[in-house]
């Protein structure tokens, strides 16, 4: 079973937080970053997928239209 993304994100911090603290070996710190690389990618995966599905629904003359949810920066 895959986690979640919150739980990923958890795991995430975690690791960031084991390397911050500086206490582990070079192999270790390796290994850490190397799990952490990994995780982040899953979730960049996850955000663009549900970025994909995120949609408006448009009403327009009594037609629905479907478009990408885009935020203004």
């Amino acid at each position: 079973m895959s986690k979640s993304f919150e739980e990923q994100m958890e795991n995430l911090e975690k690791i960031v937080s084991e390397l911050e603290k500086g206490d582990l070996n070079l192999d270790d710190s390796v290994a850490k970053f190397e799990e952490g690389i990994k995780i982040s990618k899953e979730c960049n995966k996850t955000l663009q997928e549900a970025e994909k599905k995120i949609t408006m629904l448009i009403n327009e003359d009594g037609e629905i239209k479907e478009e990408n949810f885009e935020t203004e920066e």
